[in-house]
């Protein structure tokens, strides 16, 4: 077939392909905080493995992306004062933490194939929450002991974190 009949077949064939490839999402940036990309498989990821849980009855990707967006500006500021390095043995702890949640390895494994990432990335995120843990325990020592005037003083600290950081949440904008 020839002529302007076949032009349209083909132009007809050509969008169709095109709309199905489009319509595949693999992965997208949900965030951007100082600079450092946050993606959907992120969030999926760190929710499946249990290392920031979703907030109950709300919107999970949502809640989980809140969470590592503060994490990330939280981080950004550890780095700056450099807090001394989890040992390795403490690293280990929480890393048998986080696979304590998996009935079994294949559990455990599937979930990391799914997110892309894999054992050695897993045990930086650990490393990472243990220095951050290490620096808000260091920082944010209330003096009363109070465990509610702690978070009270951590929150107000992120409040001026979000202030003063370039953040992008893409994913609550419509």
């Amino acid at each position: 077939m020839t002529g302007p009949k076949a032009k349209g077949l083909g132009l007809a064939v050509a969008l169709a392909v095109s709309v199905n490839v489009a319509a595949e999402t693999i992965d997208r940036v949900l965030a951007v905080v100082a600079g450092q990309l946050i993606t959907l498989s992120d969030v999926v990821a760190i929710r499946d493995l249990g290392i920031v849980p979703a907030t109950a009855g709300g919107d999970p990707v949502g809640s989980v992306l809140a969470k590592l967006i503060d994490r990330e500006l939280m981080l950004a500021e550890v780095d700056r004062y450099a807090p001394p390095e989890p040992e390795n043995a403490e690293i280990d702890r929480e890393f048998a933490l986080v696979r304590a949640r998996f009935p079994s390895d294949k559990a455990f494994n599937d979930i990391l194939t799914r997110s892309g990432f894999d054992i050695a990335h897993v045990r930086e995120i650990v490393r990472q929450n243990l220095r951050l843990r290490a620096y808000l325990d260091q920082r944010f020592a209330a003096p009363d002991g109070s465990q509610e005037r702690r978070q009270m003083l951590i929150d107000d600290w992120v409040v001026g974190l979000r202030r003063r950081t370039p953040v992008v949440n893409l994913y609550t904008r419509k």
